[in-house]
């Protein structure tokens, strides 16, 4: 746990960058700061480990006091993730992953096995350890630079727009590849974002800050989006707050309905005109196909693949979206094991985003 009591931070020309921050970052979750530029959201994560120190207040890490303990040996506790990664241009990778180990005087052939985990843990096979970063794409050099965080296996890590100097496309791996790992190791995690969807996808807890470090709301991401604290965190959360909203409701308790199946390679009775889930030899769903009255076999040209959505993982913003992509306005649903389970109609989600909407009205805030 990390926990900010009254702490303020006031620079020698008056300016204040944090004002009287209060809030826990719980154990074992991702807390996200966000807000606009200038609000102290970097230096409000660099206080954590005294890369700034703070004015006033205290800052306890697992209920020790930050400015009462060794700042190199609390530093070593602490996994620091940046921008660009900041790795050491005239070191291997291996050696970049080891920095930290190698600095605590770990064994050093224990600490160069555990490197090569963290490398396949990160997604980056351990052929990657002889080379140099700038061999390296950005987004691999972004996973090493996880990887190396990890590296001491300390309780805390601290994350500043890690994925930001990053193409959409991989930034969107690197996001999934990091709550997987989250989820395997469960860090305390302080993260600072400019990107709303981000925080929206990796946070256990959101952080709002106004300019001056003024705390505007803390709490889940699903309770921001639901009940935004005032005009300004509304504002900041944007006019798709109710689409966002749609990640959060779980298709789980939905009645699904059924719809006729074939395996490619075997002919239906259905009736002309008539939609059918196509499925491959194990009855895993592949999309959708019109029957033609004719009795031919399915072949796979004739499929219009679909998106699935798991019926235990799902949310809404799934269902919509396979919904939406699909030929005839039904989602494709499967079980645990992939199975095909029933179809779904976006009308459920269309009545969720209303009331979203409507409570957004009656509040005063803009939806």
């Amino acid at each position: 746990m990390i926990e900010f009591t009254n702490v303020v931070k006031t620079y020698d020309n008056g300016t204040t960058a944090v004002a009287d921050l209060s809030f826990v970052a719980p154990t074992g979750k991702i807390t996200v700061l966000v807000g606009p530029s200038g609000c102290g959201k970097t230096t409000t994560l660099r206080m954590v480990n005294r890369l700034i120190e703070q004015t006033s207040g205290s800052i306890l890490l697992g209920g020790e006091d930050n400015a009462q303990t060794d700042t190199i040996q609390m530093r070593r506790k602490i996994g620091y993730v940046i921008q660009n990664a900041g790795l050491f241009p005239h070191q291997t990778v291996l050696d970049n992953v080891c920095a930290v180990p190698y600095l605590n005087k770990s064994d050093k052939q224990a600490s160069r096995d555990r490197a090569l985990e963290l490398l396949e843990l990160v997604g980056l096979d351990r052929g990657y350890a002889s080379r140099y970063p700038w061999q390296l794409s950005g987004g691999q050099q972004q996973r090493v630079g996880v990887a190396r965080a990890l590296a001491a296996d300390p309780p805390y890590m601290l994350m500043d727009e890690p994925f930001s100097a990053v193409d959409p496309i991989v930034r969107k791996q690197l996001q999934a590849e990091f709550l997987r790992i989250q989820a395997d190791l469960a860090k305390t995690i302080v993260m600072v974002t400019h990107d709303i969807d981000e925080a929206l996808k990796l946070g256990d807890q959101i952080v709002v800050l106004k300019e001056g470090g003024i705390l505007a709301q803390i709490g889940s991401p699903a309770e921001i989006l639901a009940a935004p604290a005032d005009r300004f965190v509304a504002d900041f959360l944007g006019e798709s707050r109710g689409y966002h909203a749609l990640n959060f409701a779980s298709i789980a308790e939905l009645e699904l309905q059924p719809a006729p199946t074939v395996r490619l390679g075997e002919s239906s009775a259905a009736g002309a005109g008539t939609w059918i889930v196509a499925c491959d030899a194990n009855d895993r769903p592949l999309g959708w196909v019109r029957a033609d009255g004719s009795g031919e076999a399915v072949a796979a040209g004739r499929v219009t693949i679909a998106q699935n959505v798991s019926q235990s993982r799902g949310n809404h913003r799934e269902l919509l979206d396979a919904a939406l992509t699909s030929p005839n306005g039904l989602a494709i649903v499967v079980d645990e094991q992939g199975g095909f389970a029933g179809t779904l109609s976006p009308d459920v989600v269309i009545r969720d985003a209303a009331a979203i909407g409507r409570g957004a009205r009656e509040s005063g805030l803009p939806s």
